[in-house]
């Protein structure tokens, strides 16, 4: 009897100093609170990232002035070993230097239209008639032959403008909320839906290798441009790429996603058998220079002499899509993240652990610039032969959902985090802020680190208008971020970055992931 007692007696010194070291300090949370609502430079930072910086694709010059602003500022604030880093071969850059498409017959009309990232330009202006091409097999293109030189190319293959009667922007309800808390773990080795023995998935790959046979027939023509309906309404122009920004990729014709109001006048006209006629004149470029790479990093040096040389990590990406200036995707993320690296600077924080912030590249092609990291300093994902440095990093962070205030975090099935985080939320209860979720969040660029067994954590967001109307569209401006959501994200985020750091332990990890298996 008295060993059970003694053994209680421990259990309950080692709950309550667990409990200790996750109770927010109230002083450090207010000064974190004062510099992040009262004082924040968060959309400064924006403003730089987005205006002053101009459109982010991977490799491109604005993703270089935005990445160049960005370790100037981490080294004005104080941060040591801030630099772009380079992960690895990325390819070939990309930008739009002149955009000018318009209807010109059977009357004038300026179009909404965007040139298909790393696609060519016009070589010059350009004027052509608009020809249906009716293609569901390479053998339909016979019919082409021959016929094509000059001309404008659209395909019927939307049945309209997509639309909806639903608000663009919204938050998410108590219920929501009270429904993610309340999640199950998802059971190991669960897939998703779409995977690569779906059907979806199948039938995803005949449609791109069709469009691929089709791009190559309709350059071989030397047709004089490109017409796509692109997703979206209302003039948003949901943008992709229209070919590969590999350095040995093949030439593609000039390729422009059309608004779908403009491409379904334009596409009723033909086939009603009105002449439709288009001129253009785009220009893009290429840049092959340099097909490397690279993230921003740099750090706060920890002080503890047993501590500082492990790390927290937090980051987001910084690259973008073209057509606009990546605001909500994803300098929002990037920002709130500078953000919380000058808050803890302004508040003169010196943290136990090293603190460590890495804007990522070349997410939107794959995560290539956090797994190109997570590779080179941490370990490989297929294998699961981890370097050194994985034992070292408590946790990292990530943001990456849009200007939405945040309502908690996604536990990505650490439920032994669960608890802790569950604490230093309780300070933000006030700002909307409290919702711990076992589920799983993807696509975005905590999946890395997750991938080698490092906790990597992203928060739950407000969605707002980020799926509805700015997500890789051309209306992902500066003026679709809430600033009092960053404000409110930077402060609580940085309240996350100083409990990790100060904590006696690490935060706690789930089982190593297993070896990929090797496909024949």
């Amino acid at each position: 009897m008295k060993i059970k007692l003694l053994y209680s007696c421990l259990l309950l010194a080692a709950a309550g100093s667990a409990f200790a070291q996750d109770t927010p300090d109230p002083a450090m949370v207010q000064k974190i609170r004062e510099e992040g609502l009262n004082h924040s430079k968060v959309m400064d930072i924006a403003y730089h990232l987005t205006d002053a910086s101009g459109p982010r694709l991977s490799g491109s010059p604005g993703l270089k002035r935005a990445q160049d602003w960005a370790v100037n500022e981490l080294k004005t604030w104080g941060m040591v070993n801030a630099k772009r880093e380079a992960w690895g071969k990325f390819g070939k850059g990309w930008e739009v230097q002149k955009n000018y498409v318009a209807m010109t017959a059977p009357y004038y009309h300026a179009l909404i239209a965007i040139p298909k990232a790393w696609t060519p330009g016009t070589n010059g202006p350009i004027k052509g008639d608009v020809i249906l091409v009716k293609a569901d097999t390479l053998t339909d293109l016979d019919k082409y032959k021959g016929t094509l030189k000059g001309k404008v190319i659209i395909f019927d293959t939307k049945p309209g403008v997509e639309r909806t009667f639903k608000a663009d922007g919204i938050r998410y309800t108590d219920e929501q909320l009270d429904e993610m808390a309340k999640a199950k773990p998802q059971a190991p080795g669960a897939q998703r839906r779409g995977g690569p023995n779906s059907p979806q998935f199948t039938a995803m790959q005949k449609a791109r290798a069709l469009r691929a046979a089709i791009n190559t027939f309709l350059q071989g023509e030397s047709v004089g441009l490109v017409l796509t309906q692109a997703r979206g309404s209302d003039g948003t122009v949901f943008t992709t790429n229209g070919a590969s920004y590999a350095d040995t990729a093949k030439a593609v014709s000039p390729e422009l996603e059309t608004s779908g109001e403009d491409f379904q006048r334009i596409l009723r006209l033909v086939k009603a058998g009105e002449k439709v006629s288009i001129e253009a004149d785009i220009k893009t470029q290429f840049f092959t220079d340099d097909l490397q790479g690279y993230n921003v990093v740099g750090e706060i040096t920890g002080t503890d002499k047993k501590l500082k040389e492990q790390v927290v990590m937090i980051g987001g990406h910084l690259d973008s899509w073209h057509a606009a200036t990546g605001a909500t995707d994803n300098a929002a993320g990037s920002a709130v993240m500078l953000e919380v690296m000058r808050i803890l600077k302004a508040v003169n924080f010196h943290p136990r652990r090293t603190i460590r912030i890495a804007l990522w590249s070349s997410e939107e092609q794959g995560l290539f610039g956090s797994r190109g990291y997570v590779f080179n300093h941490f370990g490989d994902p297929k294998t699961m032969e981890l370097k050194p440095e994985q034992s070292k990093v408590s946790a990292y962070y990530n943001l990456d959902n849009g200007s939405g205030k945040l309502r908690g975090i996604y536990l990505q099935g650490d439920s032994l985090a669960g608890p802790i985080f569950k604490a230093w939320l309780q300070p933000f209860k006030d700002l909307g802020a409290a919702t711990v979720t076992i589920s799983n969040t993807g696509s975005t660029d905590h999946v890395s680190f997750d991938a080698v067994g490092v906790p990597g954590f992203q928060f739950i967001q407000d969605p707002l208008d980020y799926g509805s109307r700015t997500h890789h569209s051309n209306q992902d401006t500066y003026d679709k971020l809430s600033e009092d959501d960053l404000k409110q994200a930077a402060t609580i985020v940085a309240s996350f970055v100083y409990n990790t750091s100060q904590r006696d332990d690490m935060i706690p990890r789930k089982e190593l992931p297993k070896p990929q298996p090797t496909r024949n």
